[in-house]
């Protein structure tokens, strides 16, 4: 039986590709292991989940958009500094906070992508940079608000439901994160294999003859962007509302770089390349500062050039393009 591919029969291809794979199904259930085989490593669990859940974000206008980021961290950053900012002066309720936080992170996504959407390449490189510089030196000026170079503190996050006190142990934490995460990847997923999502991957491989087919790539463009800053500025909000602090480290041109790097590490353009990487990333991280706490970025650095070497399109292209040998030799 001969499969479908996008240009010969879309429907079919976009059908085929929204059909949930025993392997998937496998991966959210494994998710699941930590409450039992490693109760104390609930709290990494939860850093690992919603920085899963950034990576994804980036993955949507990286890894299918073509759009180079170093700035993404700005509406994680956004995301963050609004959840805390309610939680601090009133309003601790977590779900609210995390939807006003990704409405404020997708405003500043959509007046942001009015100037990204006209750019290409290099020029959009220095533009995506220079936005998160810029918000970086804003929300350090601001320490008022922000707290500054100080962080953000006094952030008394109410019991999520009421119920479930986030407390030392992660296992709201985790909890929380997790059905985030799997939320927002069930809609990222949905959003990807729909014509829409085909017409990124377009936009990606031929920025000038998609209009020739009647995609509107500034409109697609300006979409995409939008979205995938609200789901930063989630990903911002959990950390705030699971920590109970923000600093601005979470805005800073290292947490864009870092996300980037678990890009790389995972892979670009899988869905979840993005939460594998960070997976790999954040072990790595614990393991190595626990080893040698000054020079862990080394270790890191080791990594990526081994994996970039070894597996150019991630960890997950890697597997991938060996099933297909073994199925072509089977």
């Amino acid at each position: 039986m001969s499969i479908a591919t996008p240009t010969q029969n879309p429907q079919s291809y976009l059908a085929a590709q929204e059909r949930w794979r025993p392997v998937e199904i496998v991966f959210w259930l494994a998710a699941l292991l930590p409450f039992v085989l490693f109760p104390d490593y609930l709290t990494l669990a939860s850093q690992i989940a919603i920085t899963g859940l950034f990576a994804l974000s980036l993955d949507l206008i990286l890894g299918y958009a073509g759009i180079v980021s170093l700035g993404h961290a700005a509406f994680f950053g956004i995301g963050a500094y609004t959840a805390g900012v309610l939680t601090k002066y009133g309003w601790g309720e977590p779900i609210t906070g995390l939807l006003i936080s990704a409405a404020v992170a997708a405003l500043a996504g959509y007046l942001s992508s009015l100037v990204i959407a006209r750019f290409r390449h290099l020029a959009l490189i220095m533009i995506t940079l220079g936005l998160g510089l810029l918000l970086h030196e804003i929300a350090n000026s601001a320490h008022w608000l922000t707290g500054g170079s100080d962080g953000l503190q006094g952030m008394q996050v109410w019991p999520l439901l009421g119920m479930f006190k986030f407390d030392l142990y992660g296992y709201t934490a985790y909890t929380y994160s997790l059905i985030v995460l799997l939320i927002v990847f069930v809609m990222a997923r949905r959003l990807i294999h729909s014509p829409f999502g085909l017409a990124l991957r377009g936009i990606r491989e031929n920025w000038t003859r998609m209009p020739a087919i009647g995609a509107n790539r500034q409109a697609h463009i300006r979409k995409i962007y939008t979205i995938a800053a609200a789901m930063a500025g989630v990903a911002g909000a959990l950390l705030a509302q699971t920590v109970g602090t923000v600093s601005l480290e979470a805005i800073s041109f290292g947490r864009s770089a870092d996300v980037l790097v678990m890009l790389v590490l995972g892979g670009a353009g899988r869905l979840y390349g993005g939460i594998v990487g960070a997976m790999i990333f954040m072990i790595a991280r614990d393991q190595f500062s626990g080893i040698a706490p000054q020079y862990w970025y080394f270790w890191i650095g080791l990594l990526l050039i081994a994996v970039v070497m070894l597996l150019p399109n991630g960890v997950l292209g890697g597997l991938s393009a060996l099933i297909n040998r073994w199925r072509s030799r089977s």
